[in-house]
């Protein structure tokens, strides 16, 4: 019984370690904005679905760090589905505070950038499998707006 129970077991194994799953790419962050308090960074999520229904996103989590320090984090609950058999670009708007880029003065130096990284999980919701996360990741620069 024990054996036939293992096999079983393993043949589940095998046949969800080869299912399709959603894939996404972290594509672009830009300046979008500045406003009293803060500036406004737009990241942009790619998210590819192999399946023929939508999916629905349960939460997009993110970590914005430079110099190894987080600068703004956040979850949003909820952001709506996944287009079947589509491509589905989905924005995420980071908000960092004046203070906080004040703090950061040595490294936007010269150039007048921040060098960043990125962290975003993407939560999404698979039929019979349950919650499914996709963590990405990007590092770069992002430029700071100027007044002239």
């Amino acid at each position: 019984m024990s054996e036939l129970l293992e096999k079983a077991k393993n043949f589940v194994a095998e046949k969800v370690g080869h299912v399709k799953k959603p894939e996404a790419e972290l594509t672009d962050v830009d300046f979008k904005t500045v406003s009293f308090g803060s500036v406004e960074y737009l990241a942009k999520i790619s998210v590819t679905n192999p399946y023929g229904v939508d999916l629905p996103i349960c939460d997009i989590t993110y970590t914005l760090k430079s110099v190894g320090r987080e600068i703004a984090s956040g979850t949003i609950p909820d952001p709506g589905s996944i287009e079947g058999k589509e491509i589905t670009v989905l924005e995420v708007l980071l908000k960092v505070s004046h203070s906080i880029l004040l703090t950061l003065a040595k490294d936007v130096g010269a150039d007048w950038d921040i060098d960043y990284e990125l962290d975003i999980g993407l939560t999404i919701d698979l039929p019979v499998f349950g919650n499914f996360t996709i963590p990405l990741n990007k590092k770069g620069a992002i430029k700071l707006p100027t007044l002239f």
